[in-house]
């Protein structure tokens, strides 16, 4: 763990910087690459302890201020410890219940889903004319549109049938 101690109207002692490297141990036992940044200050009585750590893209932060700064150090360790557990458990459980062996296919509900493109197709487009391509979409039933190069103005066009099953309607690019 890369750590860094600042003290703002303090001296950093030897003895401080020891337990700081102590103290964040426990929390290094949690990542592989994590930096910390320590900021130790007084204000009036207080002494206050702002520790910084960043480890896999997340940041946990603590600032305690008590009479002793040893405490204050301690308090710290304890909630950033608290933190790191915490998102911990909510990604591990993440994990599990996202899980594709544990998900379940709803087969009497329509999965709600909107405003996004949940499936792609891909064929081939052909260079015909609209009349032939009325045809091919009279041909497959399945289908209710046809995308085509129309040989006559060289565009891409759509045809499709309209609601009342029996007449088409072509889609023309402006442009």
């Amino acid at each position: 763990m890369k750590i860094k101690i600042i003290g703002k109207e303090l001296k950093i002692t030897e003895a401080l910087n020891d337990y700081v490297e102590k103290k964040l141990e426990r929390i290094d036992k949690y990542f592989e690459n994590a930096e910390a940044d320590v900021t130790l200050r007084t204000e009036k009585n207080e002494q206050i302890a702002e520790i910084c750590v960043i480890a896999q893209g997340e940041k946990y932060r603590a600032v305690t201020e008590d009479k002793d700064l040893y405490a204050s150090i301690d308090k710290d360790i304890d909630i950033l410890e608290g933190q790191i557990r915490k998102m911990k458990t909510r990604k591990e459980k993440m994990m599990r219940d996202g899980s594709i062996k544990n998900m379940e296919i709803a087969t009497d509900k329509v999965a709600e889903i909107s405003n996004e493109i949940i499936k792609t197709s891909y064929y081939e487009i052909k260079p015909i004319t609209p009349e032939d391509a009325v045809l091919k979409l009279q041909e497959n039933t399945s289908h209710n549109f046809l995308v085509f190069i129309n040989v006559d103005t060289g565009k891409v066009n759509v045809i499709h049938k309209l609601k009342d099953g029996k007449n088409f309607g072509i889609v023309e690019p402006e442009a």
